[in-house]
């Protein structure tokens, strides 16, 4: 029987490969040490060498390649040409062709999972249509409903109701719905409108509640929705986990390998640390801390987390400047054009976004804002600005930024004197495409033409700030390509087209080409996670996560981008997802 000695000199070579993609070693140490002869004896041993008929890598010194070696779920190899004979391959020649894996920089997965499960409202275009679908979804669901089981939904426009908003005795849709417990959420998830059965577990009068507002019987938005959310039967740990498994897997349809998630509970992040040892966590997340009262400092209920696989993390915490555009909720430095009693509505005082951000920057957070409307916006930048200077007192604010990486969430509307000092503080923003091509029919009515043209829905404006671009899934679908298209046409990807009905795009001085798109969906939300060469990349010492399309990209008509469809996804060397 051989000795433990022998056995361990036997698989040292092994283990110093393990060793050296795992800790994550720089390249000028890795390179000098992957290019030696016993490297290489070892490597053709243990590494499999995938193929294809052309690989963009996103690597600055060879960005086409045609041939990569994976060893331990990291790239060890990038071969600009096929490779010689003498090693293991999964398949030769390989056809496809490849981009590294997708992350969304901005999405919610348990509420995407639980959107799979519940109502989907999107595109309903009249208060008929939207009773019709739940009156279909409940056929077969006899426990939706249930004071147990609230009915849940999302998608709902007042936009679609002519303007107005609906009411509780809207979800009266007939007598099986008369004493139901129906809850559902808003297009952007910034309102709730429910049942009266709803309503009658709330208090009969309502104080005035800050940062929220109750605009319609049985419809509460931003603040005020807690009063609902107080009795709402959060969904158990079981159906929590069914969510994440179900959004994991149809992220993985899409070439989605990450997202960063944000807004996650110390509850939630207790359950993804202990989901992201099972094999069916097969997306990588970065995930923001949001206590479980909103814009409070609970570093006592969280811990940072850094799984050595690099499937999850938490180092970064969310807060919340205000509402959204849409329900007249995001924080305007000027009244809204179509509203003009209203400026919207801050969520958090700037003194106390101020102190949250510097508390939680001290105690190792990044710090993510959520910021719509300018005011809001500038609040965020003051916050970061005013951290930094606390942080970093030599008074090289651009450098002590490059650390911290606080990031603006949305970015949506910005005034032109913020936009700069956002430029001068190097603040990260992250960006939704869709969302202007989906807001784009409303956005110059609610803010004025010279507001949208200067301050709103920029993209090509931050470009030297690496936005991170996501969709915000559930309120977007998660569907990359279609961002993509967003970003590129400023169209939108359902119907093609700019609100005049044309294809000159909306505000096209705005587009970004596909190069930079597409790093808006892998390179930046890499840096936007302190994830820089682990992810967004196929690069020696990187995680293998790529995604096999039928064609490349770059050859693609703009207009095929919204009938694509992913071959293949790959998280770790492991192959999560393959078209039937």
């Amino acid at each position: 029987m051989p000795s433990v000695s022998s056995l361990f000199w036997a698989a040292y070579p092994l283990l110093l490969i393990a060793f050296i993609y795992q800790i994550g070693l720089p390249n000028f140490i890795v390179q000098p040490i992957t290019e030696s002869n016993t490297f290489n004896t070892v490597w053709k041993l243990f590494a499999t060498t995938h193929c294809y008929a052309s690989v963009a890598t996103l690597k600055s010194d060879l960005p086409q390649a045609q041939c990569f070696s994976v060893s331990n779920g990291k790239f060890t190899r990038v071969f600009r040409d096929e490779v010689s004979e003498g090693i293991q391959k999964l398949e030769r020649p390989r056809t496809g062709h490849v981009i590294p894996g997708l992350w969304d920089g901005h999405g919610h997965l348990v509420q995407y999972g639980e959107l799979l499960d519940s109502v989907d409202l999107f595109g309903a275009d009249s208060m008929q249509e939207v009773q019709q679908r739940l009156i279909e979804y409940k056929k077969g669901r006899p426990e939706a409903g249930t004071k147990k089981q609230w009915l849940r939904g999302v998608g709902w426009d007042q936009a679609n109701f002519n303007g107005n908003w609906p009411v509780a005795d809207d979800l009266e849709v007939d007598s099986s719905f008369k004493d139901l417990y129906v809850m559902l959420d808003r297009v952007d998830v910034h309102c709730i409108w429910v049942s009266e059965s709803v309503l009658s577990l709330l208090p009969k009068d309502i104080d005035d509640i800050p940062g929220g507002e109750i605009p319609a019987r049985g419809v509460f938005c931003d603040n005020a929705m807690d009063v609902v959310l107080e009795h709402y039967e959060k969904p158990s740990k079981e159906q929590k986990t069914t969510f994440v498994k179900n959004a994991m897997l149809e992220l993985n349809k899409l070439g989605i390998v990450g997202m960063h998630d944000a807004g996650v509970t110390p509850n939630e992040l207790r359950l993804y640390e202990e989901l992201s040892e099972t094999s069916d966590w097969n997306v990588r997340v970065n995930a923001m801390v949001e206590c479980d009262v909103r814009n409070t400092f609970c570093p006592d209920a969280v811990k940072q987390v850094v799984t050595l696989d690099g499937k999850f993390q938490v180092r970064s915490v969310k807060l919340f400047g205000d509402g959204a555009l849409g329900s007249w909720g995001s924080a305007m430095i000027e009244p809204y054009t179509d509203k003009s009693s209203s400026s919207g509505s801050l969520l958090v005082n700037a003194s106390t976004l101020s102190s949250l951000t510097l508390d939680w920057a001290k105690e190792g957070y990044q710090v993510n804002i959520h910021a719509i409307g300018d005011l809001a916006n500038r609040h965020a930048i003051d916050a970061f600005e005013a951290a930094l200077k606390e942080l970093c007192p030599d008074g090289n604010l651009r450098k002590c930024q490059d650390k911290h990486r606080f990031r603006i969430e949305h970015a949506q509307i910005i005034h032109p004197d913020d936009q700069r000092r956002m430029a001068d503080l190097g603040i990260i923003p992250s960006i939704q495409p869709t969302h202007a091509t989906s807001d784009m029919g409303y956005a110059e009515s609610r803010l004025g033409v010279n507001r949208t043209k200067t301050e709103a829905y920029r993209m090509r404006s931050l470009l030297p700030l690496r936005p991170v671009l996501g969709s915000d899934f559930p309120v977007e679908p998660p569907n990359i390509l279609e961002g993509i298209y967003a970003a590129m046409t400023r169209r939108s990807p359902r119907t093609g087209l700019d609100p005049s009905g044309g294809k000159a795009g909306w505000y096209p001085e705005e587009t970004i080409s596909l190069t930079e798109a597409l790093k808006g969906f892998t390179l930046n939300p890499a840096y936007g996670a302190h994830l820089e060469g682990k992810a967004g990349v196929i690069d020696v010492g990187a995680y293998a996560d790529w995604v096999v399309l039928d064609e490349p990209l770059e050859s693609m008509d703009i207009e095929a981008l919204l009938t694509a469809t992913v071959r293949e996804t790959w998280v770790g060397g492991k192959r999560v997802y393959k078209r039937a």
